[in-house]
């Protein structure tokens, strides 16, 4: 017979244990975009189902992902084959349906918004129209009908639209609603494995990696700033932007609008610096060889509220990863380390970014808190909008009186240490 007595002393028998622990497991949906070989939502969706690798052995959710819906499938969609073989997970015909099971009542306990890859249209800014925001008004229009909400992650910058992002970020406020995103570069391993001082002075940042606008300068823009949202008094915002693109890139940096010792300080934290010339020479390329080398190179230069200057260099031909720099009081040499992403071409086949983000996000479903401010994310979504905006407008400066975004970091680091 099952006593109060049993019940405090722990003393269960352990079918009991086993089968509280099975109504306990929270639910989770996945609201995706597209589901192929190496998309986010592979990446997401089988660590979920079959777990990974995590602190020397292989660790499994606590939880289990039962309801999935896919806006695009194609010829090689794998949320068939995933489904098949976990049956517990089924797909939905609806985010609705995905979030109430195929009932009238909401029946998850988070859901996973993953709108990155896929067949969709691009604007005359460059911009992929990814659906991010309206698969989250989808979400959240379950929440008010049913009158309950539970955690939200959404993978990288909130939206394209920067009215979108912060309609999104007001709309986790008003539901009161643990509300996470941003991609992995914050959480990632790092080399080496340091983090800002809590309450550093940071006189400039800088942050040195590849791609384009729109798509990795929000990563970049990450770099900077998970680490300098940790500087005396917290984030404070960002009240203006200006890109260069190309030959202007070149006379900002000949104006010094950047520190060139922090640019290479940053440099030298690459592990796929392209060697400036054969033989056994100076591999570091000088300025005439970053002229040569770098292929149409991006800045991204803007001040925060509190006088803190950032720059954003894409420099593709001549680095591969992502690595920032600041010029700290008290330290005799620039604060650097290296956002570390596997070099290619592990970097597709195993994507071990991917592991400490999706830890984060259980944490975050086990516990209903983010285990990092979404405000990063909402800052960085109008720094990505802001840069493509003045390019778009001829790399003019552009005000941003909308970025008046403060909060604090964290107190402890949530970066991957292995």
């Amino acid at each position: 017979m099952l006593t109060r007595r049993h019940l405090l002393a722990g003393a269960l028998p352990l079918a009991f244990h086993t089968s509280l622990r099975a109504q306990q497991r929270p639910k989770i949906a996945c609201i995706s975009t597209i589901f192929f070989k190496y998309s986010h939502t592979q990446h997401f969706v089988d660590r979920f189902l079959e777990g990974y690798g995590w602190n020397g052995t292989h660790h499994r959710p606590q939880m289990d992902l039962v309801s999935l819906w896919v806006d695009q499938v194609g010829d090689n969609d794998l949320s068939r084959e995933r489904a098949k073989r976990h049956p517990s997970m089924k797909i939905y015909p609806s985010i609705a349906e995905a979030l109430t099971l195929g009932g009238s009542d909401l029946a998850v306990d988070g859901v996973l918004l993953i709108g990155e890859h896929g067949d969709y249209e691009r604007n005359d800014k460059g911009q992929k129209l990814y659906p991010r925001y309206e698969f989250f008004k989808e979400i959240t229009k379950v929440f008010r009908e049913t009158g309950k909400s539970v955690p939200v992650f959404n993978d990288k910058h909130l939206s394209w639209n920067w009215d979108w992002a912060k309609e999104m970020y007001d709309i986790s406020q008003e539901l009161g609603f643990a509300f996470m995103a941003g991609s992995s570069l914050p959480v990632t391993y790092r080399t080496p494995p340091i983090d800002m001082p809590l309450g550093a002075k940071i006189d400039e940042a800088v942050s040195v990696a590849y791609g384009g606008p729109d798509g990795y300068d929000i990563h970049a823009l990450e770099t900077i700033q998970c680490m300098t949202e940790r500087r005396a008094g917290g984030e404070t915002g960002v009240k203006w932007l200006q890109a260069y693109r190309g030959d202007n890139f070149w006379k900002a940096y000949d104006e010094k609008l950047w520190s060139h010792d922090l640019m290479t300080a940053a440099m030298t934290r690459s592990h796929n610096l392209t060697n400036a010339r054969e033989g056994f020479n100076n591999m570091f390329p000088s300025v005439d060889d970053m002229k040569r080398m770098a292929k149409n190179p991006i800045a991204y230069h803007y001040e925060h509220n509190d006088g803190l200057k950032c720059t954003m260099l894409l420099l593709n031909g001549i680095v591969d990863d992502f690595n920032f720099a600041a010029r700290v009081e008290g330290m005799d040499k620039p604060l650097s380390t290296q956002m570390y992403l596997p070099m290619p071409p592990r970097r597709t086949t195993l994507a071990n970014f991917f592991t400490p983000q999706v830890n984060n996000v259980e944490k975050m479903f086990l516990s209903g808190k983010a285990t990092y401010p979404v405000e990063r994310t909402l800052l960085t979504t109008g720094l990505t909008a802001a840069g493509v905006e003045s390019l778009h407008q001829g790399e003019v400066r552009y005000d941003t009186p909308h970025l008046d975004i403060s909060y604090q970091p964290t107190k402890e680091s949530t970066f991957w240490r292995t």
